[in-house]
This record gives C-alpha cells, structure tokens and sequence, in this order.
C-alpha cells in the first residue's frame, strides 16, 4: 500500500484561516502583511495538497466550499493548540505572553486605562491586553467565570476563590460647584450637615454608596439621594451644573479634567469612627493557576497605580489623599 506523504503547512493553515474568516484574499494579505499573490499561491498549495477545492471565488471575495468548512473548523483548533502550547513553554521559561484581561471601574479605567494599555505593550510585547470597564460586584463576577484575569476593586470582602493585595487607601469628600471666588478645598462637613444636602449617589452596591450608608446610618442619619448613577463623569456635570452634591475621591474629581469648578470638603467621621476610606485592591482568582503573564501584569498595575495617584492637589492642600499600602 502507497504512504501518503501529504504533510500540512501550519503557515498555510493559518493563511487560509484568514482568509475564511476575512471573507477575501484582499483583505487577508492586508491584515497579514503578505502580496496577495503570495498568499494566493499558499492557499492553492494547500487546494493541491489536500485534493479539493476549499474556496469558491466571487466577484464580492470568497466563500468556503464543503470541504473548506470542514477544514476551517478543524484549522482553528489546531492552531489554538498550538498557540497554548507556545504560550506553556514560554511560561516555563518564565516568558510573559498570551492575553491579559483586565477589569477597571469607570473612574480608575479614566486615569489608568490608556498608560496601563502604553506600558504593557512596551513591556510585554509577546502578550495582548484587553480592559474591560465595570463595577467592583461586576469584575468579581468576571472574575469567577473566567471573562478576566485581574481587576482593579474597591472595598472587597475577603474570601476562599480570590486573591487580594491592597494598594491604595483613598478618602472621601463632599463634591459641591464651586461658588464664584470660593475655595477649592472647603472646611470639613460634619456627617449631620452632610445629610442634609441632596446628593447624586451611585446605587447599591457600589462601594462609596455602601460606605457612605454605613457612616450615616452608624451617625443616626440618612442620605438625602436626590438620583443614583454610576458614572463619575455624568455626577460631575450634575453638580457642576444642577446644583447637587456628592460623594467621591479627589481622584475621582481629578479624572473631570476640570477639578477646579468644584469645592471639596473632607468628611469629619462621627466621634469615635475612622474617616470614610476606600480601598483599591488589586484582585486574582485563587481557583486557577497564574502564569508569569498574571503574575508580572498585576505588578505593573501596582506600579503605574502607586505612580498615577500620587499626583498632589494643584493647591496641595490634599496632597496626602492616596495613600499606598504597603
């Protein structure tokens, strides 16, 4: 009996996989940066070694014949093998690479999100990074099923499935509009007083509103909410221009771009009390293992975090709000 010796080219393989799922030899040569001549000719190489044809070609692109289909589906899952096992022998030289998702609230993805997308790219040029925004409650349960790797949370409460390094202490203000020829840092707000503004408050179970509730209800008050929302931005431009208040970190002021039209007051905790804090952690999965891309990326965050919100007050009078933990 004759030996087949047909062997499949991984290149070819990955070259008609583009081209399959771009829908066009045009466009496949642009996005693998080859003549499409030359990617044309692997595909036909692949045609001929395989004995059938694998594209039907069109005036519009190029469609999969039966066979290409079938090929398509199984080219994919050869080349996701092999990329993972790319990726396992690089973790084992201790090499970052693969992909990193990252999950960020809106208001640290603000600040952080486009110098942490500028570092990893320089630093671990083997890897891909995504950043996805949404709140503490949220990336924990991203976290959980796999959708990310890491997150940036506020305020979590410890537990077996995750792992927690704490990175920055940040303190709670009163946000107001800024009066003409007022102060940019006002006298501390007693949490009395505090009740009885009307507010613009993110819902539950956000961090701040959590806290927040906790200090005023220990105080024997209640929160005046005039409205709920979650994005920072969208409570700034309602106090700046409706005449509410509320409740948030210096950063979270800062990250307006325009800190300047708001008085900030700090919180005077009820007697006895700590003053209202907010934690930000750096979170992993403690149910699946990590790899130095992991391992090295939540390093970075920590470092670029540390370095970001560090950055004093114009008028330094609330210099000392972030503070690292050591």
């Amino acid at each position: 009996m004759a030996r087949d010796n047909r062997r499949m080219d991984l290149r070819q393989l990955e070259y008609f996989v583009h081209v399959a799922e771009l829908g066009s030899f045009t466009r496949a040569s642009a996005f693998l940066g080859i003549a499409q001549p030359a990617l044309s000719r692997q595909v036909r190489a692949l045609e001929v070694e395989l004995r059938q044809p694998l594209f039907e070609r069109n005036g519009r692109g190029v469609t999969l014949t039966e066979g290409g289909k079938r090929l398509l589906a199984h080219g994919r899952g050869i080349l996701q093998q092999v990329q993972r096992a790319r990726q396992d022998m690089d973790e084992a030289r201790g090499v970052a690479s693969g992909h990193l998702a990252v999950g960020l609230p809106p208001s640290v993805s603000r600040v952080l999100a486009a110098p942490l997308v500028a570092v990893f790219r320089a630093r671990f040029p083997r890897a891909t990074v995504t950043v996805v925004e949404g709140l503490s409650a949220y990336a924990l349960e991203w976290l959980q099923i796999g959708r990310i790797d890491c997150a940036v949370v506020y305020n979590v409460t410890p537990g077996p499935a995750i792992d927690l390094v704490p990175v920055l202490d940040e303190e709670l203000y009163l946000v107001s509009a800024r009066a003409p020829g007022g102060p940019r840092v006002g006298p501390p707000v007693a949490l009395a007083e505090l009740a009885g503004h009307e507010l613009v408050v993110p819902g539950r179970p956000h961090s701040i509103r959590m806290l927040l509730d906790a200090a005023l209800v220990a105080a024997g008050h209640k929160a005046r909410v005039g409205v709920e929302i979650e994005s920072v931005p969208a409570i700034l431009d309602l106090v700046q221009h409706h005449r509410l208040h509320a409740v948030l970190t210096l950063n979270g002021v800062r990250s307006h771009g325009h800190e300047d039209v708001f008085t900030v007051r700090p919180i005077a905790p009820a007697r006895g009390a700590s003053r209202l804090v907010t934690t930000q952690w750096i979170v992993t999965s403690a149910q699946r293992p990590r790899g130095p891309l992991v391992n090295q990326a939540t390093l970075l965050l920590r470092e670029l975090m540390l370095r970001l919100w560090s950055v004093p007050a114009a008028d330094g009078a609330a210099a000392a709000t972030s503070q690292p933990i050591a």
